[in-house]
């Protein structure tokens, strides 16, 4: 009987354990970068907590206060922004000052004769053809864009509360952090050294992927933006935030979008523009890739670069923004879970 009712409570805490989870769903994203954030911040709030003669709440208020002013004003500032300058793109486009057509016919003229036979027999040599084609996509595509911040606009009452969620459970996190993850790992049917080893895995991906690609996204993003209104390049708020923002696939992300433009550089007679983004995009730009990437990803996560590569792809996939976080960690996870099981059934061979 007693065997019965174990199972019975057991079931009753799987089952309350998925209602709490059904009821936190729509918060799903406040809670994960609210979390990611204590992670990220717990050191500091240590440094804090230490000078304030161990206040806790304290240095929590004050360590909340420095990730509004670091991360989300800083965020909100660059929204802003970003949003001015494709409202000042979309108006050069409707009014023909940017005619997508005339560069594609400029891309065209220095193309190999086997590069022009295919885009013939795709019947992609009609510029006028191709003005419509590209004016209707990038029309569609404002629309979208025009569309979801109207969305924006009418869900900022849920935005600002789903901000105020992850504040909130912020300022306990950091308060009370230590000591949930002690009441946690007490709490889950694992081993002591099994629990540590995937409690210490999870917060080093956390803090690696983090590091890793936020840096990384922001200096590749920084430096393209930068380099690309040096040579002038209309939108180059856009181009460096679009550079960031691919920078999260390791290796590929920011040459999708400055090796089109060099081409297109080229092709305009634009030589010594060409070769100077060409410089940096290999020689800057990437190098911040190729240097920085494996210092701040690979020596905490311990994980290969294609382990990375498909896990943020797929985490983007299936969850969106907040999947380039929760891939790698679920990678880390699984490859820590296994390393655990490999060593016990050493032991338990060595034992017998």
């Amino acid at each position: 009987m007693a065997n019965l009712e174990d199972r019975v409570f057991l079931a009753l805490v799987v089952l309350i354990s998925l209602a709490l989870a059904w009821i936190v769903e729509p918060f799903f994203g406040a809670i994960l970068w609210g979390l990611v954030a204590a992670i990220l911040f717990a050191p500091l709030n240590q440094r804090l907590t230490r000078r304030f003669s161990g206040r806790r709440n304290l240095a929590a208020l004050a360590t909340l206060l420095v990730v509004v002013a670091m991360v989300i004003l800083p965020a909100i500032m660059l929204g802003i922004f970003l949003l001015q300058e494709a409202s000042a793109i979309y108006v050069k486009i409707r009014t023909g000052q940017i005619d997508f057509a005339l560069y594609f016919q400029q891309v065209q003229q220095i193309l190999p004769g086997w590069a022009r036979s295919m885009l013939r027999r795709l019947g992609l040599t009609n510029i006028g053809a191709v003005r419509d084609l590209i004016a209707a996509g990038v029309t569609s595509s404002f629309r979208s864009l025009a569309a979801q911040a109207f969305m924006i606009g009418q869900s900022a009452f849920g935005f600002l509360v789903a901000l105020g969620v992850m504040l909130y459970l912020l300022f306990f996190l950091l308060r009370d952090g230590e000591e949930l993850l002690v009441r946690m790992r007490s709490a889950v049917p694992l081993r002591a050294e099994q629990s540590s080893a995937l409690a210490d895995r999870f917060v080093a991906v956390i803090r690696a992927t983090i590091k890793g690609s936020v840096v990384v996204a922001i200096l590749q993003g920084t430096i393209g933006g930068v380099v690309f209104a040096l040579l002038g390049i209309q939108g180059a708020l856009i181009w460096g935030v679009m550079m960031g923002f691919l920078s999260l696939l390791p290796a590929i992300g920011t040459g999708l979008v400055w090796v089109p433009v060099a081409i297109y550089l080229f092709a305009t007679g634009a030589i010594w523009q060409g070769v100077v983004l060409v410089l940096c995009g290999l020689f800057v730009i990437g190098m911040v890739d190729n240097i920085l990437r494996p210092i701040l990803v690979g020596r905490d996560a311990r994980m290969p670069d294609y382990v990375v590569l498909i896990s943020t792809l797929g985490g983007l996939e299936i969850f969106g923004f907040s999947g380039f976080v929760i891939g790698p960690v679920i990678a880390a996870l699984f490859i820590a879970a296994w390393d655990i099981l490999t060593i016990s059934r050493s032991r338990e061979a060595e034992s017998l």
